[in-house]
């Protein structure tokens, strides 16, 4: 899927009118999407501004290729990172571990911890607060 990201960019691009660079473009996703969304941001490095994961299956931070990519993505610079998990989702320490990474690199990110676990509604919370941090 993250190779062919470029191919949906391109058509939303083509096809809608929008604002094509980093400071127009935004990706979020909760859970795989949140892991999609970590994938897809640091293989498209130059492309985003705004990154947001919720309760995110990030990993491979043990990947030396991950590792470059993420420094990259740091380096190109981006205006917010926007990590979020409940203190009790299955997805915590793998959270943790991923900011654990991003600290030991400088990598700038903003963290929201929240109670409970795996739920929508801590999803909608996330969003809510997510979104209008976008596009500033």
């Amino acid at each position: 899927f993250v190779d062919s990201f470029g191919d949906i960019i391109e058509h939303i691009e083509s096809n809608y009118r929008v604002i094509n660079k980093p400071s127009g473009r935004a990706i979020a996703g909760l859970s795989m999407g949140g892991g999609h969304s970590f994938r897809i941001s640091y293989a498209y490095p130059k492309t985003f501004d705004y990154v947001g994961l919720f309760s995110a299956a990030a990993g491979n931070l043990d990947n030396e290729e991950v590792q470059n990519s993420l420094k990259a993505q740091r380096d190109n610079g981006f205006k917010l990172y926007w990590i979020a998990c409940g203190n009790t989702d299955f997805l915590y320490q793998r959270n943790l571990d991923m900011m654990k990474y991003m600290d030991s690199i400088k990598f700038p990110y903003t963290y929201r911890e929240s109670g409970e676990g795996h739920i929508w509604r801590n999803w909608r919370i996330y969003l809510s607060e997510f979104a209008p941090m976008l596009f500033k």
